[in-house]
């Protein structure tokens, strides 16, 4: 069975973005060493699941990365637009985004559907509250935390509410300062 894998950027706090959604504080500039930790992730993966607010910023961002040759993006973004997106929305009805479905489906079902389907492992991106309803419908097999070097104080956490258990499987320090977290639920 496919696995549902999340890649999320903390702060060291906890946060995944401000009180009102500010991402200014991630580091960007990472190391060749990070990016190609991630781009081994992204390799193993043939299905991204993204909640309405992510998908709205970050399917239009790839788009673009994709279809300029002189973006230093543009392999990264030629992969993450060929790659079949799943949109969770309770408001959207029509995608005019390639690779795009969109669905309105029970969470549960539709991800358990997913994981049965013959492919490679899911990843999930977010957003928040799409990423909070499946670690409390405890649909995520693996957390891959990358944890940024600063305290924001407050923001938005993807761990509310929850009584999930977790065990650290992998620990790993990266020269631009972001250190990866990667656990599997404890059943």
């Amino acid at each position: 069975m496919r696995k549902v894998k999340l890649q999320m950027q903390l702060s060291i706090d906890g946060f995944v973005a401000r009180p009102s959604g500010e991402l200014d504080w991630m580091t960007w500039d990472w190391d060749d060493e990070l990016k190609n930790y991630v781009k081994v992730i992204t390799d193993s993966v043939d299905c991204i699941l993204l909640g309405r607010k992510l998908a709205e910023g970050f399917i239009p961002y790839w788009e673009s990365a994709a279809d300029n040759p002189d973006n230093p993006e543009y392999e990264a973004g030629k992969k993450l637009h060929e790659i079949p997106k799943v949109v969770f929305s309770k408001t959207l009805t029509t995608t005019k985004w390639t690779n795009t479905q969109l669905t309105n489906d029970d969470l549960t079902e539709e991800i358990t559907y997913l994981k049965k389907q013959p492919g490679n492992d899911i990843v999930v991106y977010g957003g928040a509250s799409f990423v909070n309803a499946l670690i409390k419908n405890d649909l995520i097999d693996e957390y891959y935390l990358f944890v940024n070097p600063v305290a924001i104080g407050k923001g938005i956490s993807i761990f509310t509410d929850l009584g999930q258990k977790l065990k650290l499987v992998n620990a790993k320090s990266f020269e631009c300062g972001i250190a990866l977290l990667c656990y599997k639920p404890i059943n």
